[in-house]
């Protein structure tokens, strides 16, 4: 800067901060800490490198990642951000798999809280009519839908019988 306080590069690094220092508009002074950590991960010299080829509007973007990694790289020395953001996404996984299981479970409890379909009345025909429906096939081709009480009709039906195929 050539003013008044050298920026938090040359003052960490006991240089005269000059007033083209690239540092200088994105280490202030005031934040000595932040140049800190980017210098200890990846060096003052290959950050001075990076920044010079980029262009002039994309150094503070560049700079805010390098401080970012920087940070995730003194948390997680091997993995860096890439832990964090495998981590999240782990736990974004998570979160989808108990977010499916609850649906589930609310569908479950939606379903048995509806009320049960009816069971199909029947319906009193007399002999007459239940011969025409018959000679017609009206309900040769459905009678488990159809069932018709007839009152001259009391035979009881016997249920089905069960056999086991190895008795």
């Amino acid at each position: 800067m050539g003013g008044t306080s050298p920026c938090a590069s040359c003052k960490l690094l006991r240089r005269r901060c000059t007033k083209d220092c690239i540092f200088a508009p994105f280490f202030p002074s005031d934040d000595p800490h932040k140049f800190a950590i980017v210098h200890k991960v990846f060096g003052a010299s290959n950050v001075s490198k990076m920044l010079q080829e980029l262009p002039v509007q994309q150094r503070a973007d560049a700079v805010s990642s390098l401080v970012y990694e920087a940070n995730a790289r003194m948390r997680d020395p091997v993995y860096g951000c890439v832990g964090a953001i495998s981590f999240l996404q782990n736990q974004v996984s998570q979160l989808q798999m108990q977010l499916a299981v609850a649906q589930a479970e609310i569908l479950c409890i939606q379903m048995q809280q509806e009320p049960q379909m009816p069971e199909p009345q029947q319906i009193e025909v007399s002999e007459a009519e239940r011969s025409y429906l018959m000679q017609n096939n009206l309900i040769g081709g459905m009678p488990q839908l159809m069932s018709f009480a007839s009152p001259s009709n009391n035979v009881g039906q016997e249920p089905l019988k069960r056999e086991s195929l190895w008795t």
